[in-house]
């Protein structure tokens, strides 16, 4: 191997070792003392829970584990959004599960906790997946009950979710397994069958202190709300357990006798590792982000048996389009081509970028796909549209705008994932998350903004010493570099993939070595929803 290929594998390895690093605090919830006096309780935490409930050795996607990381800081903040989100397997059927972590304040709701388990529903009803929750919350986060309880999107959507879920026949079971409370206790009790620990679980619209406070009753919470209460007197749950494993058993057994659903077909064949290794990823990705590469050297590595269909090959060559499979299921791939390319009709071609030939190709691919129902991937490294006179000239919006039309309108599932730059409109033409991918997953190689850095630091820096010379104000070479340097900090802080995950504005941050298997189980997801509408583009600029 040659010095810049083993350059880039240090230093993607090093990203990955952080990342790894970065999960294992994740996990760590509210930390260890924490841990310690949840576990006092006899309970397990929501990670143990997770795993004991999951098949052994069957494959697992984590969502949102970066949720709420850097945020509410004032608050002391919410690591992983104070909630567990996994898409793994209970007796070989795919599933959601959802489990509070109450070693997170007690398991209390922040903004990104709504949103997280709104995100979680969503795939759930997306993939017409069953979902387990796992309930252990001491409700709404108060200090901030105004961004999490009345809006469309906050707290009370979850419920409605839960009625529209059922009304669509998808499988909710939920387990008490901790304080359940005031609106949240809709939840479990919304599901199709609710069960309850004893002597942890509790479930009631007021607690104690409520109830004395509002109508003067004495009563402990227990008493007012517990396992033996709802289980012999109200009729409330269906089950109790003396254990969390218990409970955690009987979901299981709940599981082995559900029936099996109709599936959207796509095609599986066995599937095969690429016949080119894929850590040799870690070296063909360059380390200076601005440095061009062949992308076929990655999907080589991320296909099965490196074998790719390409589609227009020698047409519209800034975008690569053509099938494939990925771990056996069938795939339309449209992935930003990072080398310049030669284009016989306007010349050369930068790589990274997409002019009006590789929208207009991509266009065509993507409504062939929905037409031969193949889920699409899309692979980011895109710097936006092509700009300037010649460009404008030729239509590229036209040609923009009909490849925007052909992926928001198809109905068959897409999948993204974030390699490199996702900047500006290519980040929405190459189906960023505004699009509905079924799932969005970057690289720690990725970085996700309007614009690059440099150009959006420079862009600012020159609003900025505009508005002080208007002032009068004279700037120095020296003072100019100190706010650029501000600036271009700032910004690139918010260009992490770390940041993007931590809004959940991508599922998770993942090695490259996983690419291949959240692909697969998002498709066998998928595959439990079969496509019931029919693809039509509308009115397309041609």
């Amino acid at each position: 191997m040659d010095l810049e290929f083993n350059k880039n594998e240090d230093q993607l390895k090093q990203l990955t070792f952080q990342l790894s690093q970065r999960l294992k605090k994740v996990a760590l919830g509210g930390g260890e003392k924490r841990i310690e006096a949840h576990k006092a309780k006899g309970k397990l935490t929501a990670r143990e829970r997770i795993d004991y409930l999951l098949d052994k050795g069957a494959n697992q996607v984590e969502i949102g584990a970066f949720a709420g990381e850097g945020m509410y800081k004032e608050e002391g903040g919410c690591p992983s959004g104070g909630v567990v989100v996994v898409i793994g397997y209970v007796q070989g059927r795919q599933c959601v599960v959802v489990a509070n972590d109450a070693t997170v304040k007690a398991g209390a709701w922040f903004p990104i906790t709504a949103k997280k388990n709104l995100r979680a529903q969503e795939i759930s009803i997306e993939n017409k997946l069953p979902i387990i929750y796992l309930v252990d919350s001491a409700g709404v986060y108060l200090p901030m009950q105004d961004e999490i309880f009345p809006d469309k999107e906050h707290f009370g959507r979850i419920f409605r979710n839960n009625a529209v879920m059922s009304s669509m026949g998808i499988v909710q079971i939920s387990a008490i397994m901790g304080p359940c409370v005031a609106g949240g206790a809709y939840l479990p009790i919304m599901s199709d069958e609710a069960m309850i620990v004893n002597g942890t679980g509790s479930v009631f619209l007021a607690g104690s202190y409520l109830v004395k406070s509002a109508i003067g009753e004495t009563i402990d919470n227990e008493a007012l709300g517990g396992a033996s209460m709802h289980s012999e007197v109200s009729g409330v749950t269906d089950y109790k357990f003396e254990t969390d494993e218990e409970c955690l058993d009987h979901i299981r057994n709940i599981f082995d006798k559900l029936g099996a659903q109709p599936t959207a077909g796509f095609s599986r064949k066995e599937p095969a590792a690429p016949k080119l290794a894929e850590k040799e990823i870690y070296g063909l990705l360059p380390a200076d982000r601005v440095k061009p590469y062949d992308m076929m050297d990655i999907i080589n590595r991320l296909v099965d048996n490196s074998e790719f269909e390409p589609y227009k090959d020698l047409y519209g060559q800034t975008l690569i389009c053509g099938l494939a499979r990925i771990d056996g299921w069938a795939v339309g791939i449209v992935a930003n081509q990072r080398k310049i390319v030669k284009s016989k009709k306007t010349g050369m071609q930068m790589g990274g970028v997409i002019y009006s030939d590789s929208a207009d190709k991509a266009a065509r691919f993507i409504m062939n796909c929905n037409q031969k129902r193949i889920p699409l991937v899309f692979l980011h490294d895109v710097s936006g549209f092509m700009v300037g006179s010649q460009s404008e000239q030729g239509g590229i919006i036209k040609d923009g705008a009909k490849m925007v039309n052909a992926m928001s309108n198809s109905v068959v599932p897409k999948f993204t994932v974030v390699v490199g730059n996702s900047y500006g409109a290519g980040n929405y033409a190459m189906c960023g998350k505004a699009y509905d991918p079924r799932l969005i997953v970057a690289w720690p190689t990725a970085q996700l903004a309007v614009m690059s850095g440099a150009a959006a630091a420079n862009t600012l820096l020159q609003i900025q010493v505009a508005s002080l010379k208007a002032k009068g104000e004279v700037i120095t070479p020296e003072a100019e570099k100190e706010l650029l340097d501000r600036i271009k900090a700032r910004y690139e802080e918010q260009l992490s993939p770390y940041y993007a995950a931590a809004r959940l504005w991508v599922d998770a941050v993942i090695d490259p070595l996983e690419t291949r298997k959240v692909i697969s189980e998002g498709i066998a997801a998928a595959n439990h929803a079969p496509i019931e509408k029919a693809y039509n583009v509308g009115v397309i600029q041609v």
